[in-house]
Order: structure tokens, then C-alpha cells, then sequence
């Protein structure tokens, strides 16, 4: 049922809303950055301290941003949740099974050269990783396996970070666009085509970077078939994906394109000079060792990334998807809940934008067309395939329910409070003053990505908290709202790898722990430069 409230206007003071309205980032900001608060337990008072403003400043009525405040959590939970739950899931069968380990073999095993091995591992790995799982996993493992290799522990986690740039933006099968697209009201396919077009600038750039800092410009200069090979096969693959699949799979899949692209080359080209590292005790956790490796053992090993991929393609198709809009064959499962007290009502946010005024606040609960549903069928598939016992599966996702609820929690309280921003006004309330910038905005756009993920550690969490602004200002200033929201992206992946979490996980994962500060300033540097470069490149092409 649609239900129209009186309209009410919440820049009526627009001094004293737009402080009102900066309150919670900044009540976000500092309870992170300076008094160290637990990422939900910060995301919890952000939410109450919106939700107080909303009512008292903005005049929202209090069933309304109630039901801002439950939608933005649902849909946290459906399907965002539900996509990465599936996701660590299989993971964690992989490495508890002893697949991962043979996995792992099968990517060292196709060079002893240390440049070749960081682009398989530190680069192309971990952005597969990425794109699987997210969330702190690809830079610990892919540190560690590089640690095992022979590489100084300090420079196998900064390398990694660095490198972690490259798919940051699309973020486990595609959540941090999908979040994005959903909290600042902009076309998906739209905004995917952008980053996909965009990002692989910035891959490349990684690329060079990393491998420079490991073997120098002489060491880079050795290598170039491969440095050619692994650039157009990871800068194109992840562009095509983007343009002609969706934002869940270019990382996934421009990664694999990677490692397959090098493993065939490195069958006929190896450098003439070697760079060998000195041996290294390995410290990566394998659970079960890895037994030799065979193309039956290595097919079996990555069989499930493979069967996750297939149900992703399936799950993302149009046509497919089409089955469960409304008058498809299957929208029976598919049920449209309007949100009472939200759907409908009529927001005068700001002059200029009466005609973004009204949004939409419809949750979908589709158990069968949700992409999660997909990739949970993948997980039961491979569990025949490879023979997994009930009970070892059951145990595993017992482990992973226990071990996610953190990421769900932060997930949904992130999502509720930018739902509520976005509803009572206050992303449209600071738009209007950070519009007063005017054209050379865009040249700064990405330095609120950049923030957003220092301070959250997730690009995800991020574009949650300032996607629905970047848009905002975009109206105001009369540039591509999609375009800007991109560029909260970009600046999000060069974020990355200064974030307190991701140094912290890199540091665990080398035993470095004390070592974060020197850590920070050697990846500062890297992530000064990819920001300042996104800006100049987003204001550029508005």
C-alpha cells in the first residue's frame, strides 16, 4: 500500500542542517579513528545518531525513518549477505577439504622467477581472491604464500596491499558496485560499464608498480612478454566482462585470465636471468599438505571457483533474471514489498532536485532468483562433485555463520544508516555544500571513497556512506551522477591499502604485528598517487 505523508522541507536552516547533517561522519569518523571503536559498534551509533537528527532537525516523521532504518538493514542482509555468505562458505570447504592447498601448487608451480610468481600470486590471486571472497582474505593469504616463497615478509604484505588496488572496486562478486548503484539510485549496468572501463587503467598501473618495486625499472624492462600478457589479459578481460556480463564477475574472471594467460606463456618463455629469492620457512596455515600435483588433481581443485562462476553467469542473466520480474514464468517466488510509511513519500530535499525527490522504497525477496541462491547451489554441487561429507559441509558452514556475523552486522547497520541519510535529506543537505565548489568538484570526488575506506576498511561500507552524496552533488553541479559515484569507487580502491584493517590483517598474516606503522608509510605513497591520478582523470572526462 502506498502511503503519502505531508511533505516537509529539511533545508529550512540550511546552516544549521548542514552541520546537523555532517554529525554522523564525523561522530564516525572519530569514534574510529581516534577512540578505536569496533566497525559495528561505530555503525550502530552513526545509525542512532542519524535516526535522532532525522527527527529532530529534518522533522522526519519517526515511522518513516523507521522504515528507512529496517529497509536499508534488510536489503544489507538480502541479498548482500546472502551473496557473501555463499561465497566464504565455499571458500573455507576449499581450504578445510585441502583443495586450496592444491591450488596454491598449481600456481607456484609455473615459475621459480619472483617477479613472474608476485604477478601470479601477489597480483592476479589476489585479485581472484577478491572477487571471491573480499574482506581481508586475499591480502593474508596471498602474503603468506609469497612469505613461503622466499619474500621478505615486509615487502610480500605491502606488495599485496598495493596490488589489492587493482579489483577493489567491484569487491566480492561485485557487492561494493551493487551497493552503490543501490544507495545512490543510479543505472547498475551503467555504473558497472564506467568502473569496468576505468579500473583496468589503474590494474596496469598496479601492475607496473608492484613489479617495479620488487626487481626495479631493469628488472621490469626483463620481463615485458610477461608484463604485456598479464596487462591485456586482465585490463581486457575485466573491461568485457563489465561491458557484457556485470559487476559480479570481472575480477573473478579477469584474474583467471591472468594466471591462465601466464602459465601458457611460461610454458614456452622463462627470463634469462631469473630473479631467485633466498629460502624462506613457509608460514602459510595449509590444513592438509598438498599432494602432488596432476591435471585430474588441479581440474578437482578448482572445480568449485569454476561451478561458482558458471552459476553467477547464469544467475546475472537478463533472460534469467526475467523469469522472476513481474509476468515471468517463475515471479510467483518472487514477492515486491512496499514499504509502508517510506514508499510514496514525497521529500523536498533541495530546489534543484524536485525531480529526484520521490524514491522508491520497494524490497524484493526473490529465495530462488537471488544471486546468493545461485551461488549456494554451486557450493552444493561441488560438495558432490567432490564428495564431501554432510556432516563436514554442515560443520564448515556452522564455522562460517559463527565467523560473518561482525560483516553482517556492519553490513546492514552501514546500509540502514544510508538508506535513512538518503530518505530524511542529509546526503542532499551536504550535496549543496559541497556543490559550492563547482566545477573543480570532480577533481575531488574520490577523495571521499578514499576516506570512506580508510576509515571502514570496505569499499563496500563506503560507497554505502557517501555513493548517495557523490550523486547528490553531481545534480547540483550538472555533471553525470554515475560518473561520480565511479570516482567515490576508485578513490575507495587507492584507500585500500592504507586502511588500519587491511595493515592489521597483512601484519597477522606475515608476523609483523608492531610493524603497521612502517607498513603505512611505505603503501602511502602508492595510495596518494592512484587517488590524486582518479581525480584527475574523473575531471577529465566531466
Amino acid at each position: 500500500m502506498t502511503v503519502w505523508l505531508q511533505s516537509y522541507d529539511p533545508l529550512h536552516q540550511v546552516a544549521g542542517s548542514t552541520l546537523a547533517a555532517a554529525l554522523p561522519i564525523l561522530f564516525f569518523i572519530v569514534v574510529l579513528a581516534v577512540f578505536h571503536w569496533r566497525l559495528y559498534w561505530a555503525a550502530l551509533g552513526t545509525l542512532l545518531l542519524a535516526a535522532v537528527i532525522a527527527v529532530a532537525v529534518y522533522r522526519m516523521p519517526a515511522a518513516s525513518v523507521v522504515a528507512a532504518v529496517l529497509y536499508g538493514f534488510a536489503y544489507g542482509l538480502w541479498p548482500i549477505v546472502w551473496v557473501i555468505g555463499g561465497v566464504v562458505f565455499l571458500y573455507r570447504l576449499t581450504v578445510k577439504s585441502g583443495q586450496f592447498e592444491v591450488i596454491r601448487a598449481s600456481i607456484v608451480s609455473v615459475t621459480p622467477d619472483a617477479r613472474l610468481q608476485l604477478i601470479l600470486i601477489g597480483f592476479a590471486f589476489n585479485a581472484f581472491l577478491e572477487g571471491a571472497a573480499g574482506y581481508g582474505t586475499p591480502v593474508a593469504i596471498t602474503a603468506a604464500l609469497l612469505v613461503g616463497l622466499g619474500f621478505d615478509p615486509l615487502r610480500a604484505a605491502t606488495l599485496c596491499l598495493i596490488a589489492n588496488t587493482a579489483p577493489v572496486a567491484f569487491g566480492a562478486m561485485g557487492t561494493s558496485v551493487t551497493v552503490a548503484a543501490q544507495v545512490s539510485h543510479t543505472d547498475l549496468a551503467t555504473l558497472t560499464a564506467i568502473t569496468g572501463t576505468l579500473l583496468p587503467l589503474f590494474s596496469l598501473l598496479t601492475l607496473g608498480w608492484i613489479v617495479v618495486a620488487l626487481g626495479g625499472w631493469r628488472g621490469a624492462r626483463d620481463i615485458w612478454p610477461a608484463l604485456l600478457v598479464a596487462s591485456v589479459s586482465f585490463a581486457g578481460t575485466m573491461m568485457a566482462t563489465a561491458l557484457w556480463i556485470g559487476p559480479q564477475l570481472p575480477a573473478i574472471l579477469s584474474s583467471i585470465a591472468c594466471m591462465v594467460s601466464l602459465a601458457v606463456l611460461s610454458r614456452f618463455w622463462q627470463p634469462a636471468k631469473p630473479l631467485l629469492l633466498r629460502e624462506h620457512t613457509p608460514i602459510y596455515p595449509a590444513m592438509i599438505e598438498a599432494p602432488p600435483l596432476t591435471a585430474r588433481r588441479t581440474a578437482y581443485a578448482w572445480l568449485p571457483f569454476g561451478l561458482l562462476t558458471a552459476g553467477v553467469v547464469v544467475w546475472g542473466n537478463k533472460s534469467f533474471q526475467a523469469w522472476f520480474a513481474p509476468g515471468g514464468v517463475l515471479s510467483a517466488t518472487t514477492r515486491w514489498l512496499e514499504v509502508p510509511f517510506l514508499h510514496g513519500v514525497v521529500y523536498k530535499t533541495t530546489p534543484v532536485a524536485e525531480g529526484m525527490a520521490l524514491y522508491p522504497a520497494v524490497f524484493r525477496f526473490d529465495v530462488f532468483g537471488a544471486l546468493g541462491t545461485g551461488i549456494f547451489l554451486s557450493v552444493l554441487l561441488s560438495a558432490v562433485c567432490l564428495r564431501w561429507r554432510p556432516k563436514f559441509v554442515l560443520g564448515v558452514f556452522r564455522e562460517t555463520c559463527v565467523g560473518l556475523w561482525p560483516t553482517a552486522l556492519t553490513i546492514g547497520l552501514m546500509l540502514a544508516f544510508a538508506t535513512l541519510s538518503n530518505y530524511a535529506g542529509m546526503s542532499a543537505t551536504l550535496a549543496l555544500a559541497l556543490a559550492e565548489s563547482g566545477k573543480a568538484y570532480p577533481l575531488l570526488a574520490p577523495t571521499l571513497g578514499w576516506l570512506g575506506v580508510f576509515l571502514t576498511g570496505s569499499d563496500t561500507s563506503s560507497n554505502a556512506l557517501f555513493a548517495p552524496l557523490q550523486a547528490t552533488v553531481a545534480h547540483q553541479i550538472g555533471v553525470s551522477d554515475t560518473l561520480l559515484v565511479a570516482a567515490n569507487m576508485l578513490g575507495g580502491a587507492a584507500g585500500k591499502m592504507i586502511s588500519p584493517q587491511s595493515i592489521a590483517v597483512a601484519c597477522v598474516a606475515v608476523g609483523l604485528l608492531g610493524r603497521e606503522p612502517t607498513m603505512l608509510r611505505v603503501t602511502l605513497r602508492a595510495s596518494v598517487v592512484f587517488a590524486a591520478l582518479a581525480g584527475a582523470v574523473i575531471f577529465i572526462l566531466v
